[in-house]
């Protein structure tokens, strides 16, 4: 098949390969690498996946922008690695779901991406003889994702940095517990803080023999793989040969996951609509309504704590997506076309007194179990479908990203009782943690990557 090139939103760096972008992160001008041309699957390939296992839909997807840099059997293998635990679309009334991402191994969604990406990176390092430092920012649930997916992993050390007091215990023991070549810092500051020293460091040219690259949603490689589930949950529920079309309510704080599902739709999937439901952190319901994007700084701290973003970075795809150009600092310098993204989205915000009042609801109503990233998804839906009752039998699937577990506190204040710990959760407590804490200052951390990584 043809190979894809990556351009990099900023439009000031050269084209890169697949394996360029996955290795790079993020692109030389700052921008972030975006798929110069989208494949698309045809309507039997779509229908299709109905008989398929998840991970040859990953298989499938994946293949296609990837070209011929990965035999496909390597590529059938590392998907079927990855994706060993199961997908659960939880029905709560009539053709309305949960699609339940928490079942892998750091009970997160961040594990879909995590898992295949650090095969990917693995496979073309080994190849090329390489190592590398990733350095990544995390408001919840990416750094254990990562952490966990990179752990060991003889040619790749791993930072993560995370705002000190916006992560749960559990959230932070999924990181501090692994040790090895995984290294967490506590930073002084909002994820947004985190996310700029990742930036700063990646273009400042005396670290570059560190060979950094980047985990979060602004690598290409973290991206792809969220798309599949879009992919999956279609094809459980609906039928492409009648025509059928879905609604996803998606969560969203950094954008990767809604993007992942963008490129889905771009990919061919009938989607009707994407309902973009975050909290407090309204930059992009606000732009949608006014025309004017304006980030927040510093961001608002919500109970839905891995949304806590005042400027995704993936808006900055998003904007490519729709013809335009946005920089990392958020500025628009081509303004892409605000009606088309507004038909294919709805943007709501929900505050926290929304996000318990529905956790309490659904709960109440339905036995149906959500943690505050899901409750934000599952109102967002709700006020969607009030909006447009012309909606009302059409099958829509909110994202569940998060196990409960993971926020007991607030479970046990609502429903007053703690969720059951998964696997992956259980064996936390007793283990020994290991951090270190850095104030919001660029010359710091330069200088601790420096002494930590001679």
């Amino acid at each position: 098949m043809p190979e894809i090139y990556y351009y990099s939103t900023n439009l000031k760096a050269p084209k890169a390969t697949f394996a360029e972008a996955l290795l790079k992160g993020l692109a030389p001008d700052g921008g972030l690498y975006m798929p110069e041309r989208i494949p698309e699957f045809s309507k039997e390939e779509i229908a299709a996946f109905s008989q398929k296992p998840y991970h040859e839909i990953a298989a499938a997807v994946l293949s296609q922008f990837v070209g011929n840099s990965i035999p496909s059997v390597e590529i059938a293998r590392m998907a079927r690695e990855a994706y060993n635990f199961e997908v659960p679309l939880e029905n709560v009334y009539g053709n309305k779901y949960i699609m339940r991402l928490d079942q892998g191994p750091t009970a997160s969604f961040k594990d879909f991406a995590a898992r295949l990406m650090g095969q990917l990176m693995q496979y073309f390092l080994q190849k090329e003889h390489r190592n590398m430092l990733i350095l990544t920012a995390t408001s919840g649930d990416t750094g254990s994702a990562m952490a966990n997916a990179f752990y060991d992993l003889h040619n790749i050390n791993i930072a993560v940095l995370f705002p000190e007091t916006e992560v749960t215990p559990r959230q932070r023991k999924q990181m501090t517990t692994l040790h090895k070549n995984v290294q967490i810092i506590a930073l002084d500051g909002k994820f947004d803080d985190c996310q700029a020293l990742v930036k700063q460091a990646f273009n400042d040219n005396a670290l570059g023999y560190l060979n950094l690259s980047s985990a979060n949603s602004i690598n290409i490689g973290r991206l792809i793989p969220q798309a599949v589930y879009y992919m999956y949950a279609y094809s459980r529920l609906c039928d492409i040969t009648k025509g059928e079309q879905i609604v996803f309510s998606v969560p969203s704080g950094n954008f990767g996951d809604l993007m992942g599902g963008l490129l889905a739709m771009k990919m061919g999937l009938p989607v009707h609509k994407f309902v973009v439901s975050t909290n407090k952190n309204d930059e992009v319901p606000v732009y949608f309504a006014s025309g004017n994007y304006k980030t927040i700084v510093p961001s608002r701290n919500c109970i839905s704590s891995a949304m806590n973003v005042g400027h995704p970075s993936n808006m900055a795809r998003i904007v490519a997506l729709y013809g335009g150009v946005m920089d990392e600092n958020g500025t628009i310098a081509q303004k892409p076309g605000l009606e088309n993204m507004k038909r294919d989205m709805f943007a709501t915000s929900i505050d926290d007194t929304a996000t318990r009042e529905t956790i309490k609801r659904v709960y109440d109503r339905h036995k149906v179990l959500l943690e505050p990233h899901g409750a934000v998804g599952w109102e967002g839906l709700r006020q969607y479908l009030s909006e447009n009752p012309g909606e009302a039998d059409r099958v829509c699937v909110s994202l569940e990203t998060a196990h409960p577990a993971k926020f007991p506190e607030e479970i046990q204040a609502i429903l007053g009782f703690d969720p059951e710990l998964p696997p992956s959760l259980s064996n936390l407590e007793g283990k020994e943690e290991k951090y270190d804490k850095l104030a919001f200052d660029y010359k710091q951390f330069k200088q601790y990557l420096v002494n930590k990584y001679k």
